[in-house]
This record gives C-alpha cells, structure tokens and sequence, in this order.
C-alpha cells in the first residue's frame, strides 16, 4: 500500500514538473515571448488541455498532483521574494507606498463587496479575483488559494480573469500614451503602469514599450503591491475563518507568508552572489508554473462554467477601476507636487 502511495505520489510530480519544463520552454520561443506571456499562464494552460487524462487518471497520479499545486507552491512563494527589496521599494517614496497600499486596500474591498453582494458570487471567488486584480495577477491567486484551501476550480477562475484583463492592459496602455492620450511623462506613466496592471509581466511588457525609465519605475511599484501580498495573506484567514452557516471552521495561517518576508529583508540586507540570486529566482519560477499546471490539471467544468461568467463581470469592473481610478489617483499625486 505504501509503495502505491509513493509511486502515485512520483508519477504526479514528474508529470508536472515536465509540463513546467515545456511551460519555461514555449515562454522562451520569440513568438510567445512578444506577447509576454509567463510560464505560469502557458503552464496552466497546458493543464487546462490535458485535465481530461488528469480526470481519468486521477487515481494513479492525484496524490502527486495535488502536492504540486499546494507544498510546491507555498515553497516557490517564500522565494519569490528575491523579486523585491526593501531598497527598491525605498525609490517609490513615502507617497508612493502610500499609494500602493491604497490601490490595493481599495480594490479589495470593492471588488469582495460587488462581487458578494451585487454579482453573488461565491466569497472565496470574489476574493480569488479581487486579489489578483490588486496585488500580482495570478501568483497572489495562487498564494491566496493555498491560504483559503479553496477548491482547484475557484483558482482556476480567479487566474483566467486577470490572464485576459491584464494582457488588453499592457498592450492598450501604451497605445494610448504613443498616441498622445495619456498626458503623463515617462516616470509617471511607470507609476500609473505600476498601480493599476496585473502581473508583472504585464507591467514589464507595458513599461518596456514606452521606455526603459518608464519600465523600471513601473517595475518598482509593482514590487511594493507585490510585497503587500504578506499582510494580506495574513488578514484573509481571519476573514474566512467562519462559514457561510455561521459557524467556526479551523484557521488555516500561511507560514510560507513569513518565509516570504524572510527572504525579502534577506536580498535587501545580505549581498548574496549573483548566481544564487539567479538559482532562487529560477526556482521560485518553476515552482509556482508546476503549481499553475496542476491547478490547470484539476480543473472541473461544470463548476467553472456556472461560476465563471459572474467573475469575469467582476474582473471587468475591477479592470475599469483600477484604468480610470489609477489615472485621476496619479493625477492627484502630480497635481500636489508628489511627481
């Protein structure tokens, strides 16, 4: 029985891990890499393909699945942080964190509140959604699903909505600049990219479009909504710590949000070697694209096609918000002398 248990659990793991491979693969081909498309969104997509050979050999490999798209998750998290350090963070300004925190305090809330009480939509799915319109795309989904221990389907939802919206943004926002419609200089336009897109490919797609200084400013204010990814995995077991009938349902704390930190004031205190750098961020890639390709791989259908349609309503509004809101907020910041 033990040995079954080892052998279900190795097939699974080998199965996506070599998915994760062709995901880093295909994202490297130049056709796919103009598009900016991360290995995370092919990773799952490729589940997404094969969840019909998942489904029918769930009993073979489902242990090992299953592990990648939790254990493997939570650990490509913590490295994560070797994308962020305090000293990056520090070129934003006061102001600009300020600014960060705002965005994300605010589509949060919104985004749960219209998408529970105006669209009814299951909580955890508003959530999923609103997390990932606020902090990075489909990772804080990811680290946000893990937290909840919510159903595969939820997740899979949450990251086709800001999959989609994310991509119109990073190709529309410098159309819309090149043409002269967005009355912004370049390091403005960075902040502006930086508050209000999706993934950070999406704002490094967006920025590098424009200019280099416009890119890095851009990039930096991403990495400060990235880095609120922390409190926020903190405070969202505590909101969910009762069910819908009002009752009490164990609290789940996600350690691997301390070990991000962790990592975090490590990079920015202790000057490691280039290369290790390097190793952990390439890790962090590949694990969080397994965790996408698993996630990918137990979709349900039925269930995405009865709760889909509601979220991406939801991820819309979100995405007008945030275009719209985000250039009055940057305004705002250059109107009294802050940029």
């Amino acid at each position: 029985m033990q040995k079954n248990v080892t052998k279900n659990y190795a097939i699974g793991i080998i199965l996506v891990a070599l998915l994760a491979l062709a995901s880093m693969f295909i994202a490297r081909i130049p056709a796919v890499k103009i598009l900016s498309l991360s290995p995370l969104i092919i990773g799952i997509l490729l589940g997404v393909l094969l969840s019909f050979f998942y489904h029918k050999k769930h009993d073979d490999i489902g242990l090992g699945v299953t592990f990648s798209a939790k254990k493997i998750l939570r650990f490509g998290i913590i490295l994560y942080g070797f994308n962020v350090s305090l000293a990056e963070i520090g070129q934003v300004g006061f102001v600009g964190v300020l600014a960060c925190i705002f965005v994300v305090a605010f589509i949060l809330i919104v985004g749960v509140w219209i998408g529970v009480k105006w669209l009814k939509l299951d909580r955890e799915i508003a959530l999923l959604v609103s997390g990932g319109s606020a902090i990075c795309g489909a990772a804080a989904v990811l680290a946000m699903e893990s937290s909840l221990r919510s159903e595969p389907y939820k997740g899979i939802i949450a990251v086709g909505t800001v999959v989609i919206f994310g991509l119109i943004g990073m190709f529309m926002y410098p159309i819309l600049y090149v043409n002269n419609l967005i009355p912004l200089n370049h390091t403005q336009e960075g902040l502006y990219i930086g508050l209000t897109l999706h993934e950070v490919a999406n704002v490094v797609g967006a920025g590098d479009a424009i200019s280099d200084e416009c890119a890095k400013f851009a990039l930096i204010t991403k990495m400060i909504r990235v880095i609120l990814l922390i409190p926020m995995l903190l405070i969202v077991p505590l909101l969910f710590s009762q069910t819908k009938e009002g009752g009490k349902r164990h609290l789940h704390i996600p350690w691997f949000a301390f070990g991000f930190l962790a990592v975090v004031v490590l990079h920015s205190y202790i000057t490691l070697p280039d290369s290790i750098v390097v190793l952990c961020k390439t890790a962090s890639a590949f694990c969080l694209t397994m965790a996408m390709t698993a996630l990918g791989l137990q979709i349900d259908f039925k269930k995405f096609k009865s709760a889909g349609g509601g979220a991406f309503v939801l991820a819309f509004i979100l995405f007008v918000i945030l275009c719209v809101g985000g250039f009055f907020l940057v305004q705002g910041l250059i109107h009294y002398g802050y940029f």
